[in-house]
């Protein structure tokens, strides 16, 4: 072999660039993997942002819808729309609030003595389950720290606490009064940056596109403009629709249980429309409470409420949702679940709880950056 061939195999395979260029893309390496740990270790407030992005979709849709009636500037309309939400919202809960508050505290009663009948009917046959009552606690009846609000009021706590170990650590310190004061005030605060925040992003949702935009190499930003655009769009007829479905599943459960003559009729309406937000599992848990719920009103009321649940659920399945959601969000099941599953691990209750439009968001990005961009492909629809 000659020794310029020689030389040539010494020599390194393939173009050599220099060090620089080597630096940098181990500098974006980094970089790279210590934004994916930020993001890991903040996700409780990314997906709290979010929260406060959806509501900010939400009154941009109702200040859109309404400037196709009013012919008035876009601030004058945000501040209708504004006023109305928050109207309606104060409205239900002073007209329904003291009937919520009873229903919802015999109901919690109801469903404790029926969850350790129903543990003790099922031990006595040879099941062992864990207990579907909160474990009890001191002489009043109390239960153990974590635990002291089940069904629909422990959920709806978590989702809007996230896990906060300043409240289990004060509950232990200072007693259950101080954790139930400092969990309100938790709560309380998330609700204030949730709304914050919906309200800055409905005033001037292009600035903040644009701001988003900027970041893009100035080659691709009318396709970063389309892209964000298409997730705005997207984010939208999902949340109205699912608004009308959360409504009409309601409506529906509480005629149907009030009809039947089950107490808490209205309290158990109002969980099952707030948990058909979260899909898969948050019917699954609202069919669960009503049925323990209509346990102390006989085999006949169980009988009757499951027939309820259950056309209920065919007319969201079979009816609202692929009329409504077909459009905005054409996912399948198994995917949902799977993607709840994956989410719920990561995020926790949080991720659970918005699974459905960080899919739909993922959805979109998949079809315009991956299949359009890079297999040069129409997504099939």
């Amino acid at each position: 072999m000659s020794d310029s061939r020689l030389e040539d195999l010494d020599g390194p395979v393939g173009p050599w660039r220099g060090a620089a260029p080597l630096a940098a893309s181990g500098i974006a390496v980094v970089c790279f993997v210590a934004a994916l740990a930020l993001a890991w270790m903040s996700a409780g407030t990314l997906l709290l942002i979010f929260a406060g992005v959806l509501l900010g979709v939400f009154l941009d849709g109702l200040t859109r819808g309404l400037g196709r009636v009013l012919p008035l500037p876009r601030g004058v309309r945000l501040s209708i729309a504004s006023v109305a939400v928050a109207v309606a919202v104060i409205g239900f809960g002073s007209y329904g609030g003291a009937t919520i508050v009873q229903q919802g505290r015999d109901l919690g009663t109801t469903i404790k003595n029926q969850a350790g009948t129903v543990t003790g009917w099922l031990s006595e046959r040879g099941i062992d389950v864990p207990s579907l009552a909160p474990q009890g606690g001191g002489k009043d009846g109390s239960t153990d720290s974590g635990q002291r609000e089940g069904g629909l009021g422990g959920l709806a706590n978590g989702l809007l606490k996230g896990s906060s170990s300043i409240v289990s650590d004060a509950g232990s310190v200072l007693g259950p009064a101080a954790a139930v004061i400092l969990g309100l005030f938790d709560a309380l605060g998330n609700v204030l940056v949730i709304a914050f925040l919906g309200l800055a992003f409905a005033a001037d949702p292009k600035a903040y596109r644009d701001g988003a935009v900027r970041f893009v190499p100035p080659a691709k930003r009318w396709r970063a403009s389309q892209v964000l655009d298409g997730a705005g769009e997207t984010l939208r007829h999902w949340l109205f629709g699912q608004l009308i479905i959360m409504a009409v599943i309601f409506l529906c459960t509480w005629a149907g249980l009030a009809f039947l003559g089950i107490g808490g009729a209205l309290i158990l309406g109002l969980q099952a429309g707030l948990l058909a937000f979260v899909p898969t599992v948050g019917p699954l848990v609202a069919g669960l409470v009503i049925v323990l719920a209509a346990l102390a009103s006989g085999t006949k009321a169980v009988i009757g409420a499951i027939g309820v649940y259950l056309a209920v659920q065919c007319l969201e399945s079979y009816g609202l949702t692929p009329f409504i959601q077909k459009r905005a969000l054409d996912i399948p099941p198994a995917t949902i679940f799977a993607g709840q599953l994956i989410l719920g691990v990561i995020f926790g209750l949080w991720g659970i709880a918005l699974a459905l439009p960080l899919m739909a968001v993922i959805k979109v990005l998949l079809e315009q950056l991956y299949v359009e961009d890079t297999l040069h492909e129409q997504p099939s629809h």
